[in-house]
């Protein structure tokens, strides 16, 4: 076909376009079409005038007419004269340039009148693809007719067409006004809207819904579409993350009020009663049991949960060969799964006549009371109903916890202050780092305040994760007392169970966050949680108001890395924390500090990180490892005079 002027006469939205899509020429109801006035529209790539989602099929359109020199045609959405975008089918042939110069291509709209819905088959693949529903709604009938879409939202409307009354009535009556409101609505497009939904099958699903005008062809009528999304399942996974949620609150709940009633304990017989309340509770058991040495002698007591002829048969001399006797002389926890693996281990209860009152399946836990660097001081005893096999989460809150109450039961004996057993508390919450890190040498110190009296809230954490990756951690809490060590150890508990779960440090701090915040903590603390993947040395953190982080290498210099964060952890709820991802470099030195660190009455932030960072960078030159690193920031932080505790973690890349 020869190109000539006329080619633009029609009535129809038309254009001539060079071979690369761009408009040489128009007539004024493709101007109309695209919205803009036709001299601005001269010189303009086709693709970019329409919508992005457009653009890729208008290019290819043109793109095949002018290399195949076939006719092509395409169902094209323009921006159209008014607030609704126009939907036509658009046809684009080369044509020979009436000047002679070459080739052009004639995009023009074909009159779509007689197959209105052909016009929107590109949008029935779309929702389909998207698993989508696709409806029509008619304002002046009330209808709302199917148009296509996910077959398993088709099965939500079974009839092609249903009045809008017959959805109402389905729906949820508290969401009966939303829904009639987006019916009205007179907006190009709607936000999205969620409302419940009775189906006559399978029961109220949790639908979304958005509503869109559209004209149908240049010279058709407009159209109110809605789209409709199914979020059964979404917000089912929201309920169950939420109920996930709220256990885990009632876990941190039930294990921060553990902790602070054994700090509180003033005598053995409130400490017993603590333990014998909320010992079992704690771990699921069935029963639990408290003994207690004294002067040679053992005096035990229980919640009444375990057999009667079990509590009298372990009222026997230290030297019995039974799980208890065991963890009161070696100081190791005794955790025993089944019967079957009790007669196992101690053949000689098989003809204790108690043996049976434990039942067919069963389990049994004991942890000494050991204060740090001392012999057991008393156990306690839990026992399961059924088999049970300790997670090693639990194992290790099951010591933590043990360790606090021998901490409690030893400053109670020696009639200490209440602060002192605080301090014990802040000491047993420190963890013990991990023996070997392939390719990291990991070291640790920690110094409580100069006065010997304030307690405080500084803790650091190193562990290796389900990946494989070492998370490390170090925090800070508000305030020097009873409250604030308590407050610490929950807040560590709580980010290292998290963190368990979820890897991105970003994410830990999030959830962290919102517990607390939902917890009602008087608290804050700040905190900085890296995740570090030893065999190429990628470092991803954040922060939580945190001191910076420092990085040493070992030409003796180092610098400050301020990671991007959020604010300091149980104070503003909904809170984001971004991350930062950098490389620690082979024979490289992370050093994390408190505020007590680097910062006092004759040192400023600023000054106190260079000094910090200097004395690493320093070490790392002399060939120190992180020990001594650790050793030596600590030691410089001295005569800081911060009346604070001190905390260092220190990292050391040797891989």
């Amino acid at each position: 076909m020869d190109a000539s002027d006329e080619l633009l006469r029609s009535a129809a939205p038309s254009a001539l376009l060079t071979l690369d899509g761009v408009i040489r020429s128009l007539n004024a109801m493709m101007a109309r079409t695209l919205g803009r006035p036709a001299e601005q529209l001269v010189g303009e790539s086709i693709g970019d005038l329409l919508p992005a989602s457009q653009r890729i099929s208008a290019e290819s359109l043109v793109v095949h007419a002018a290399t195949t020199r076939t006719v092509a045609m395409r169902v094209l959405e323009f921006s159209g004269p008014g607030h609704a975008p126009v939907v036509c089918l658009i046809e684009a042939r080369a044509v020979q340039d009436p000047s002679g110069a070459g080739r052009l291509v004639w995009l023009h709209a074909l009159h779509a009148g007689n197959d209105r819905t052909g016009l929107l088959v590109p949008f029935r693949l779309a929702a389909k693809a998207a698993h989508l529903g696709l409806c029509m709604y008619s304002p002046h009938e009330r209808e709302l007719e199917w148009m296509g879409g996910a077959p398993a939202l088709a099965m939500l409307f079974p009839e092609a067409s249903v009045p809008m009354s017959e959805v109402i009535r389905r729906t949820h009556p508290d969401d009966r006004v939303a829904l009639r409101r987006l019916a009205r609505t007179t907006a190009a497009q709607s936000p999205w809207i969620g409302f419940r939904y009775l189906t006559e099958h399978d029961g109220r699903h949790h639908l979304a819904c958005q509503t869109r005008k559209v004209r149908l062809g240049y010279d058709g009528p407009e159209r109110t579409f809605a789209v409709v999304r199914d979020d059964t399942q979404q917000e089912a996974r929201r309920r169950r993350a939420l109920v996930a949620l709220n256990a885990e609150r009632q876990r941190a709940d039930e294990v921060a009020d553990f902790s602070s009633a054994l700090i509180a304990a003033a005598t053995e017989q409130e400490l017993q009663q603590v333990v014998l309340t909320r010992l079992a509770a704690t771990f699921g058991a069935a029963g639990a049991a408290l003994a207690l040495i004294d002067e040679g002698r053992l005096h035990f007591s229980s919640d009444a949960g375990i057999p009667l002829p079990v509590a009298k048969a372990v009222q026997e001399s230290l030297d019995v060969p039974n799980p208890l006797g065991v963890a009161l002389r070696t100081g190791e926890p005794q955790f025993i799964p089944s019967r079957a693996e009790y007669i196992r281990r101690w053949p000689q209860g098989a003809e204790s006549p108690w043996i049976d009152q434990l039942g067919s399946h069963c389990a049994v836990s004991v942890s000494p009371l050991s204060p740090l660097g001392h012999q057991p001081l008393g156990a306690w005893w839990v026992t399961y109903d059924s088999e049970h096999h300790s997670s090693p989460h639990e194992r290790a809150l099951m010591g933590t916890l043990s360790d606090l109450a021998g901490q409690a039961l030893r400053r109670i004996r020696l009639q200490k202050a209440r602060v002192e057993l605080a301090t014990a508390l802040q000491q047993a919450m420190l963890p013990t780092l991990p023996e070997h890190l392939p390719g990291l040498e990991v070291a640790a110190r920690y110094r409580p305040s100069q006065d010997g009296l304030d307690i405080g809230g500084d803790w650091y954490d190193a562990f290796v994760m389900p990946d494989g990756a070492t998370a490390l951690e170090i925090g800070d809490v508000q305030g020097h007392d009873v409250d604030a060590a308590a407050f610490m150890g929950q807040v560590r508990s709580s980010v290292r169970a998290i963190a368990a779960h979820e890897p991105d440090p970003g994410t830990v701090l999030t959830r962290t966050n919102e517990l607390l915040v939902t917890m009602g903590a008087a608290r804050f603390a700040s905190c900085t949680v890296l995740h570090l993947d030893a065999p190429d040395g990628q470092v991803t953190g954040t922060s939580a108001g945190h001191v910076p982080l420092l990085c040493a290498h070992n030409d003796g210099s180092h610098e400050v890395h301020e990671l991007p964060g959020g604010p300091v952890l149980g104070i503003v709820s909904d809170t984001d924390y971004p991350e930062a991802t950098f490389t620690l470099d082979k024979d490289s030195a992370l050093v994390m500090v408190t505020d007590g660190v680097v910062e006092g009455p004759g040192l400023t932030l600023d000054a106190g990180l260079e000094l910090a960072g200097t004395l690493a960078g320093e070490a790392l030159h002399a060939g120190l490892n992180a020990e001594a690193i650790a050793d030596r920031i600590v030691d410089a932080a001295v005569p800081v005079g911060h009346a604070d505790d001190v905390a260092v973690l220190v990292i050391r890349r040797t891989e």
